[in-house]
């Protein structure tokens, strides 16, 4: 059975012990989240989402299934203004849900909050190597691969490569390229 998934800004209220769970690393799922390897607590997760709201240059969206249930969240931000650029980062943090194709329908709707909502032209995001699932996701979703950068993680004294990813808003940028003397 195929489960849909709606996106909602996250209000403050969502950030309850569940959603502060999805942050808990213990079996290993937020290896690949964070390539600074950094901890999260509901102090900073609470202070990041009230960062982002001030400044208004990134925002929480809340990904619910059918009946509400709460699945994860997409970080659209930080947005650089000038440019019309933003990374865009997707956690599935509820783990029943994990390997069922819901990030890819949640950054596809993510895509066309940042584009129709933000007015970004540009989205990008970058992920380790041996993060297949998210390079498959992102790309499902519309994005395609623009680099891969050699050995820009250190990962248990390894080097690993980060994929860079980007999704460009058919509004500013023209379907047919124009051809280069």
């Amino acid at each position: 059975m195929s489960v849909e998934v709606a996106l909602r800004p996250v209000q403050s209220a969502d950030i309850d012990d569940e959603y502060c769970s999805w942050y808990l690393n213990s079996d290993g799922h937020l290896d690949y989240f964070t390539g600074s390897g950094r901890s999260f607590s509901r102090e900073l997760i609470l202070k990041d989402f009230n960062d982002g709201i001030e400044s208004q240059r990134w925002y929480y969206y809340l990904i619910t299934n059918e009946d509400g249930q709460k699945i994860g969240n997409v970080k659209i931000g930080p947005f650089d203004l000038r440019n019309k650029t933003s990374d865009l980062v997707c956690l599935i943090g509820n783990r029943n849900y994990l390997g069922k194709g819901l990030a890819c329908k949640a950054i596809s709707l993510a895509n066309q909050i940042a584009f129709d909502q933000h007015d970004i032209r540009r989205l990008h995001g970058g992920m380790y190597a041996s993060n297949i699932a998210s390079i498959k996701a992102y790309t499902k979703a519309g994005w395609v691969i623009e680099a891969t950068l050699k050995g820009y993680y250190w990962v248990n004294n390894l080097p690993q490569d980060r994929v860079c990813v980007a999704c460009l808003n058919p509004a500013y940028f023209l379907s047919t390229p124009i051809p280069h003397d």
